[in-house]
């Protein structure tokens, strides 16, 4: 048998899962073998593990607690990614069954965006909460493929995976709608009947309506006082939407650059394609024509839809967070563009969908390219820590300080040894977002306990400009001693760009 034509032959369950399996498990490899603890890693392994109630995700606290049969949630990574990864393989397969009842190979490639999403990095990179965001999406899935022998199973299952997800995180409940946009696009295209075809957002509302309820009386209820304060709507939301919109379109820009935008825009194009074969379809439907025209209208606003729904409600937040972590809804237009390729190169030829191998590579690569960033990372991390660390516990008086303040210093050009990395893909950089020479909550991995985060740099800044002498001058930081108290304040890194090799 050819090579092709075994691609092209329809696939059972097992296969199906074992491929997603392979995939899933290959996208996730670079994070695993970097072993980097990312950013909230450190003080969450300090504290074993705790502050997700306060933060609204009742169930990411949940999910340790069961895990590790404790109250708290030590470190055991990279055990948590792998259960969740496993999930996603399942998830996977389950839609792709939901949109190919009798799925190839070339289907499988359509839903893999939804792992593969060069965004969703960032959230694997975290080894605490990169699995439950993970798991957060499982769920979605699992919900927009649920189908009910009742209708209070088809209400009540799908609004508690969704309360389930948004418990893990919040964020997921952008990829929930996302799919609910594709569902109306292939129902259009698969010639749903009308009065199936209606109740489908009504059906969607209700769910989440009733989820949006049961994690208010569950999750939300558990989130402090802080937290909420930072879903505070602005005080111009026009302006704000504007700006933060802005921001966003920046990011994602960053990931179109080199052949990466060739590829891209190539998949643009076929999917251009498809959507007019979804609007032929939709003109030769045997309904009246306003019906016709509310299916074809409603078709046409899924895609201003999705791209809002990549950043989500944030767009509304005056405390606006532009980390990659928060556009899990890319995920979705990666989906649908995939989606509506696939009908149209299957149209021309049925293995040209084959050719959707060449995107989901280049994503592929950008995760190993990310890994070896991130081992980088780990590398500068490590001996920059070993540096402080060493200053510190040389010095009596430094060790013996009531307290010492570290003043964090956020520059472009702290990890030097990636600078090629990030000229040939700027992507990596906004991926990776530690732009920091330390943290406070590194500095106990080495022994050294009275080193804390000064959240105004007023004090450092102060001591570094009034001239008083440093009792240590290094060549990223200065550390001052003032009585029984200590400054680190961090010096502004060489810029890459006058480097020479």
């Amino acid at each position: 048998m050819k090579i092709s034509d075994w691609l092209d032959k329809e696939r059972g369950g097992r296969q199906v899962w074992l491929f997603f399996l392979l995939a899933t498990l290959l996208q996730v490899l670079p994070m695993i073998l970097a072993d980097f603890p990312y950013i909230d890693d450190n003080w969450r392994s300090l504290a074993a593990g705790t502050g997700w109630i306060g933060e609204g995700r009742l169930f990411a606290q949940w999910f340790y607690n069961v895990l590790t049969f404790s109250g708290a949630a030590p470190n055991i990574f990279p055990l948590p990614l792998l259960i969740a990864t496993l999930a996603m393989s399942s998830a996977l397969t389950r839609l792709t069954f939901h949109y190919f009842p009798e799925p190839t190979f070339c289907h499988c490639l359509v839903v893999l965006p939804l792992w593969f999403s060069p965004f969703f990095l960032q959230n694997l990179s975290y080894q605490y909460d990169g699995p439950t965001m993970a798991l957060s999406l499982v769920a979605v899935i699992y919900a927009i493929t649920f189908k009910g022998t009742s209708s209070v199973q088809q209400l009540l299952v799908p609004a508690l995976l969704i309360a389930l997800a948004i418990g893990l995180y919040q964020v997921s409940i952008n990829v929930f709608l996302g799919l609910c946009c594709l569902e109306l696009l292939r129902g259009a295209h698969d010639r749903l009947p009308w009065p199936a075809w209606w109740r489908l957002p009504a059906w969607k509302v209700a769910q989440v309506g009733l989820a949006a309820m049961i994690y208010y009386v569950t999750a939300y209820a558990c989130m402090s006082q802080s937290r909420t304060s930072l879903l505070n709507a602005s005080a111009a939301p026009l302006l704000q939407v504007e700006i933060n919109a802005g921001r966003v379109l920046e990011k994602i820009a960053l990931l179109f650059h080199g052949g990466l935008a060739w590829v891209f825009a190539a998949l643009l194009l076929c999917a251009i394609v498809g959507a007019a074969r979804v609007g032929q379809r939709v003109l030769k439907r045997q309904d009246t024509a306003p019906k016709k025209a509310v299916i074809g209208l409603t078709c046409l606003l899924t895609l201003p839809v999705l791209l809002l729904l990549v950043p989500g409600a944030s767009l509304f937040f005056r405390d606006f967070n532009e980390g990659a972590r928060t556009l899990m809804g890319f995920a979705v237009v990666l989906v649908l563009l995939f989606y509506l390729s696939h009908l149209a190169l299957a149209q021309v030829h049925r293995k040209l969908p084959l050719l959707l191998v060449v995107p989901l590579l280049a994503m592929l690569m950008l995760s190993f390219a990310y890994g070896r960033v991130l081992t980088l990372q780990k590398t500068f991390a490590t001996n920059a820590l070993y540096t402080l660390s060493a200053d510190i516990a040389a010095r009596p008086a430094l060790r013996d300080a009531k307290r010492i303040y570290l003043s964090i210093g956020y520059s472009d050009h702290w990890l030097v040894a990636a600078a090629g990395s990030f000229r040939q893909m700027p992507v990596l950089p906004y991926l990776l977002n530690n732009d920091f020479y330390m943290l406070a909550e590194n500095l106990p991995k080495a022994g050294i306990t009275n080193v804390v985060r000064e959240k105004e740099r007023r004090n450092a800044t102060r001591v570094g400009y009034q001239g008083y002498p440093p009792l240590v001058d290094s060549l990223f930081y200065r550390i001052y001693l003032l009585g029984d108290y200590g400054f680190i304040v961090m010096k502004e890194p060489r810029p890459v760009t006058t480097l020479q090799w």
